[in-house]
């Protein structure tokens, strides 16, 4: 007994980090927010519906996002787009790191007159160019409501509320002024071209069903999810495809709904977040969807211009393989989802983040590793519902954190290495009631729907409540480990949402972080010893004319982003793939910027990109660029757009 306790201790063992965490420095900066933002009252808790009064610190442990894009047109991402739970309130600001020209009078978003009201919250911000008239556009997800469009006017000169038009993203007829529309619950929004046709289509994500899980006078008909490892009763998701759109001082984008484009057993789960990427090479994005209370789902993109159609790729279970193991068929509680090239092997890896608390719910991480060897031979696999999938996620270091959502990976000290940022964190107060959620845990399915079944969490209540920001680096070894608390990181405030982006254009990437009743926090990259890197902003022509740019500035940019467009970078260390991010994981989202670590190599670089262009036409070409910052414009090929 005493040597298997000595070997199972052996193989769980934390990785020291401490030599590899003097490479990294971070600074807390803070961010500007909107006039008079200080004195709005600041709740801990949500208002809900009476079904869920006795869990309302349960219901209310979402619903913080953050993002960080180039909002002003200058070409750097430094720019914020900002949900204080505290407040309900939208905030659009800038980077604590942004240039003087990239500055402007931080704001709230209205959707007046558009309805929305005291039953409704906001629970996510993404950024986007959703008429291709090159302005930052923001998509705001709601529960209570469908989500709103603020589309960028033509006329604008600097961000601030009046510069954007909001829309309806689901048409809604409102002759009183009341809303009408489905009561979504969201939690996650997915951006990319899904079928090819150069536009950016939208995969929404809701958790609880449409039900009025905010309304303290709504009917009792909410519901709980009606198991813990296989729950199909929830909100589920919804593909949106781009149909049309305008541009000017009226902009519009105009969607229809496509409900047959995911199965129906991949589309009825508890989803909290979803990310893209393309596994085949066709410029068409694989989806991940990460599901709490059961089986998570990778879809295989069939999709051709004007329709969208995935179908599901599962993995296959070998004799030493648990359940949950195995690529579609788990169990576990799916909170976060990104992809990247954890070992420049030129094929994308997936991170996906799930409860691993110990002793209370010790599931684990995943790392989807890629066993493809090129991506002729996935597409044939996917195609024939196979994914080629293992989990390796104990073999990274990277199994257990705690009660973890977001995750994103990134180049912090432009090494070559991705490292892993995770959030962490449930319920936060000063009475622990993991006995009760592990007696529900082991409850009858039947019993779990209902409300009224479940233990109490309410304010008080502590579940994982002092878990801390999760901050994963590369060692020696080549596992990882978590060195937030020496860099100062571990904060015990419960985290959701990571945004990335190089702010600065310097080559830095810094990040920033939305908390769950607390207030967001940025950190800035202060790193002793940066290597060299590669930073590609991917756009195509806007489809403005003359509305593009003008005398006087705008927020129009160089062009709007290639959505789909990945590339693959090879120095004398090999070769990693990334993607330029439409917008994928929890409620956190990147920069669209494409990133490479050099480390000391300074020698040209050769670029493999794949695009699509505004037909949808794909377009492949190899190019050598120095290292560094740069702008490319991609047609029918890609040319470098002089800086300024």
């Amino acid at each position: 007994m005493t040597s298997l306790f000595f070997a199972t201790q052996a193989s769980v063992a934390v990785p020291d980090g401490t030599k590899v965490a003097a490479a990294y420095r971070f600074k807390e900066m803070p961010i500007a927010m909107p006039p008079g933002y200080d004195q709005l009252p600041k709740r801990t808790v949500r208002t809900v519906n009476p079904a869920y009064e006795k869990i309302r610190s349960w219901i209310s442990s979402v619903g913080a996002s953050i993002a960080i894009n180039d909002v002003a047109g200058n070409g750097r991402a430094s720019g914020m787009c900002i949900v204080d739970t505290r407040t309900d309130e939208v905030t659009v600001t800038y980077t604590p790191t942004a240039h003087p020209a990239d500055r402007f009078t931080p704001f709230l978003l209205d959707a007046s007159p558009l309805p929305v009201d005291d039953t409704m919250a906001p629970t996510g911000c993404t950024f986007g160019d959703f008429n291709a008239d090159g302005r930052m556009d923001i998509l705001v997800s709601y529960w209570g409501r469908t989500p709103i469009l603020f589309l960028a006017r033509s006329d604008a000169r600097t961000p601030a509320l009046k510069a954007y038009v909001p829309q309806e993203l689901v048409p809604s007829q409102s002759q009183d002024g009341l809303y009408h529309g489905p009561r979504w619950n969201t939690d996650t929004v997915h951006v990319s071209d899904l079928d090819g046709d150069g536009h950016p289509d939208i995969v929404i994500g809701n958790y609880f069903p449409d039900s009025d899980v905010l309304d303290p006078h709504g009917l009792k008909n909410v519901v709980m999810n009606d198991s813990l490892s296989r729950a199909k009763n929830a909100g589920g998701d919804h593909v949106l495809r781009w149909t049309s759109a305008t541009t000017g001082t009226r902009p519009t984008a105009t969607y229809t709904a496509e409900p047959k484009a995911i199965p129906y057993n991949a589309a009825t789960g508890w989803t909290l977040a979803i990310a893209g990427a393309d596994l085949t090479g066709d410029v068409l994005p694989e989806l991940y969807i990460a599901n709490d209370f059961g089986n998570d789902h990778l879809l295989y993109n069939r999709s051709r211009p004007g329709q969208i159609r995935f179908t599901e790729a599962l993995g296959k279970r070998t004799a030493t393989a648990p359940k949950s193991f195995v690529l579609g068929r788990g169990s576990f509680k799916g909170m976060g989802v990104d992809f990247g090239d954890l070992d420049r092997t030129g094929r994308f890896d997936m991170v996906v983040s799930n409860i691993t608390s110990a002793w209370g719910l010790e599931e684990s991480n995943f790392v989807w590793k890629n066993q493809s060897p090129d991506e002729a031979d996935m597409d044939r696999q996917l195609s024939d519902g196979v994914a080629p999938f293992t989990q390796e996620a104990r073999k990274y270091g990277l199994a257990w954190t705690g009660w973890n959502w977001d995750v994103k990976l990134g180049d912090f000290t432009n090494s070559g290495r991705q490292d892993v940022v995770q959030t962490d964190g449930f319920v936060k107060g000063s009475i622990d009631r993991w006995p009760w959620l592990q007696e529900m845990a082991m409850a009858n399915d039947v019993l779990l729907s209902n409300p009224d079944m479940w233990p109490n969490v309410q304010p008080g209540d502590d579940i994982a409540g002092d878990d801390t920001l999760a901050f994963y680096a590369r060692t020696a070894d080549g596992t990882y480990a978590n060195i937030s608390d020496t860099l100062g990181l571990a904060v015990p405030i419960p985290t959701r949402a990571i945004a990335t982006g190089d702010t600065t254009g310097t080559g830095a990437l810094d990040f920033a972080v939305a908390r769950q009743w607390g207030p967001p926090v940025f950190y800035a990259n202060t790193a002793p010893q940066r290597g060299n890197h590669l930073t590609l902003s991917l756009l195509r022509p806007t489809t403005a004319g003359q509305d593009t740019g003008g005398p006087g500035g705008s927020l129009a940019g160089a062009g709007s982003p290639a959505y789909n467009a990945s590339v693959r970078a090879t120095t004398p260390d090999g070769t990693e793939i990334a993607q330029l991010d439409g917008g994928s994981g929890h409620a956190g989202y990147r920069s669209f910027d494409v990133r490479f670590g050099l480390g000391t190599y300074d020698g040209p670089v050769t670029v493999e990109l794949r695009w699509r262009d505004a037909d949808g036409t794909v377009h492949q070409q190899q190019r050598r660029l120095d290292p560094g910052s740069h702008t490319l414009m991609l047609t029918g090929d890609a040319q470098e757009v002089p800086s300024t």
